[in-house]
């Protein structure tokens, strides 16, 4: 379905997460450590890149498409190899311009595979982040926000274990999730993003076989800088993935909060708290003409889940690998598009879902006037300051259970040994204004 069904969602990941994307990511860092090399003092035998080799170099990251990468896969189905045949492509390249054949030996020099792959995924991860997914999750908390601030003063029933509870206020209930998500996303930005680029085992054993005198560390470092990567020096053939495994945990407790709003958002529509704009031409049932289903939510809620299944065995057993290396991380990073693209599914799925939401401040209305017991909660708690004993078993045996309404609150509150002050006070109260400082909160937008 992310190709199929879903194609409009998630071709924009196409430039960073297909096979097309990993081969182009491949070749970024090859030609990038090419050029690196050539601009270091200390690798002597490749001379200085001129002005015109550079941008040759540069034209083949910049002209990179489709066709080009179709032709590694074609030079792969000789290596059976996916990076050797990166390499053997560049050697082709570099040939077409003859005073770049020096530097054929220094192409894919003192790297294994994974210090091509390992930065070629963070990359990949990197800019799909910041460029995919991140503005998608920083639109829904707009319009959430928007919600929050147009809804902050409009009273809702709430419902703990689904019953009836102390009051708030729909934009309330909206800056809960919005601060929610501001706080994780704020993690998943601020997640780092290494890299590793020191050989077949960690050690950079064949770079200091050829090069003893050069400072290999030195020239990892600031290779990966130029690379907006943070190094990883102490790890095996491969890089040990845990920073991976942070920025998927972050994600998905982005996806779970989604969740629960989601979930949250369908219930209030089958309230009937908020309507649901009609879509000309859209129908909701093949048989009941009348339905408006809240599909948006249930998409979103389902292709979140589907996100997080993957997160989290991606999370799990990529930091796993047997002694310096095994392959099983190899086949299993290659779905992190799938992940990324079930979260992108959602994120759309729950824009438009947003944008169709309508409030119904009638029912809501009726839903709090038909609940005058929830005003229990602050008589009893009135009564407690004045010294009155036993005022939650008073109002336990007035509510519980029982259908309550204003009279019956009232008749209540003139047996009370209270200032008349206070009991006025009270008479005053109804459900639609005990919301405390909800509308406040809901405005502040902040956690604290």
């Amino acid at each position: 379905p992310i190709d199929g069904r879903y194609e409009r969602h998630t071709k924009t990941l196409r430039h960073y997460c297909s096979e097309y994307g990993l081969i182009r990511y491949r070749v970024i860092v090859e030609v990038r450590w090419l050029m690196h090399l050539a601009a270091n003092d200390q690798i002597s035998e490749l001379d200085k890149l001129s002005d015109d080799e550079v941008q040759y170099l540069q034209a083949i990251l910049d002209e990179f498409d489709l066709e080009e990468a179709l032709r590694i896969k074609e030079i792969e189905k000789t290596t059976n190899h996916d990076v050797k045949a990166v390499e053997y492509y560049l050697q082709e390249e570099l040939r077409d311009q003859k005073s770049l054949v020096r530097a054929i030996p220094f192409i894919h020099f003192g790297c294994t595979s994974e210090d091509i792959n390992n930065t070629a995924y963070a990359l990949m991860v990197k800019e799909t982040r910041n460029e995919a997914l991140l503005p998608l999750i920083e639109n829904i908390i707009t319009l959430l926000a928007k919600q929050s601030a147009s809804f902050a003063e409009i009273p809702m029933l709430s419902r703990t274990h689904g019953q009836t509870a102390s009051p708030t206020t729909v934009g309330k209930e909206i800056a809960n999730v919005v601060a929610r998500l501001r706080r994780q996303v704020e993690l998943l930005a601020a997640s780092p993003i290494l890299g590793k680029f020191n050989g077949a085992v960690g050690n950079f054993n064949a770079h200091a076989a050829a090069y003893p005198a050069a400072d290999w560390r030195d020239i990892s470092n600031q290779f990966l800088a130029e690379l907006s990567l943070e190094p990883n020096m102490l790890t095996t053939q491969i890089e040990p993935h845990d920073f991976l495994a942070e920025l998927f945990d972050a994600l998905a407790r982005v996806n779970t909060i989604l969740i629960d709003y989601a979930r949250d958002t369908w219930g209030y529509i089958s309230l009937g708290y908020f309507r649901q704009k009609k879509v000309a031409g859209e129908v909701g049932s093949s048989t009941m003409p009348h339905k408006v289903n809240p599909i948006d939510f249930e998409n979103a809620e389902g292709n979140l889940g589907l996100a997080n299944a993957m997160l989290g065995h991606l999370s799990q057993k990529l930091p796993v690998s047997r002694w310096q290396r095994d392959l099983t991380d190899s086949t299993v990073l290659r779905n992190i598009g799938s992940a990324f693209a079930y979260t992108v599914i959602a994120l759309k799925s729950l824009e438009k879902g947003i944008g169709k939401l309508e409030l119904h401040e009638t029912r809501l209305a009726d839903d709090l006037e038909n609940s005058w017991e929830v005003l229990a909660e602050p008589i009893q708690t009135v009564m407690r300051r004045y010294g009155i004993a036993d005022s939650y078993e008073k109002l336990k045996e007035l509510t519980r259970g029982e259908t309550i309404d204003k009279a019956a609150i009232h008749q209540f509150l003139d047996t009370l040994e209270l200032p008349n002050a206070e009991i006025e006070r009270l008479k005053t109260m109804t459900p639609s204004n005990y919301i405390g400082i909800a509308a406040e909160l809901a405005r502040t937008g902040k956690s604290d």
